[in-house]
């Protein structure tokens, strides 16, 4: 389970952070892992499971960035979008 800090039902989660991530999020560039991480941490307070929420942020995240022209992996720092 979950370690935490946000109370949510019965359980006590605490949410990720930019030093503490899921390690599918690593190759993100930090601003859209960062994008990410709100994201999932939302999803995980409104109760969806772990897998999920990271799944529906990364997909978030990168469409955020997209809009934004903005690189979405760390190789894609110096190159166009």
């Amino acid at each position: 389970m979950f370690k935490g800090s946000l109370l949510r039902g019965e359980y006590l989660y605490m949410p990720w952070s930019s030093k503490d991530y899921p390690v599918s999020l690593k190759n993100l560039h930090p601003e859209v892992r960062d994008k990410a991480i709100e994201i999932a941490n939302a999803l995980l307070y409104e109760g969806y499971e772990e897998g999920k929420a990271i799944a529906i942020a990364t997909a978030g995240a990168e469409k955020w960035a997209e809009h934004r022209h903005k690189p979405i992996r760390k190789d894609q720092e110096n190159s166009q979008v």
